[in-house]
């Protein structure tokens, strides 16, 4: 398929899917005029990068995990060393940190709210 088609099925811009390519997430053939085609495995790639960056990796944590990880099913690949696994459990630790974070936030908000009610 080509970029405009993979942009429209995912909702990702041909910018960022450009962007993907070149910093080596996502790999296109070229045709003989020079246009991207890209297979059908590459809707999932988008989607899967799009899942890693909402969680909050930068795109060079990114392109050491996609290798590690299977576009199907999202499983461990045995391509996964121990220091991106250490890297990675470090990441989840700083998200359930900002999850804490935002819950104390929300927390404080309510009271602050449920005293504003009081007659």
């Amino acid at each position: 398929m080509r970029i405009g088609e993979l942009a429209r099925r995912t909702g990702v811009s041909e910018r960022s899917l450009r962007y993907y390519e070149k910093q080596g997430m996502l790999s296109a053939e070229r045709t003989p005029g020079g246009h991207r085609e890209y297979p059908e495995a590459a809707v999932d790639r988008v989607i899967r990068i799009q899942e890693l960056f909402a969680a909050g990796l930068c795109s060079e944590k990114i392109v050491q995990l996609l290798p590690c990880m299977r576009d199907t099913d999202g499983g461990p690949s045995v391509v996964a060393t121990p220091k991106l696994v250490a890297d990675l459990t470090a990441e989840r630790a700083r998200i359930d940190r900002m999850i804490a974070d935002l819950v104390r936030s929300r927390d404080t908000l309510d009271e602050v709210i449920d005293a504003a009610r009081l007659p």
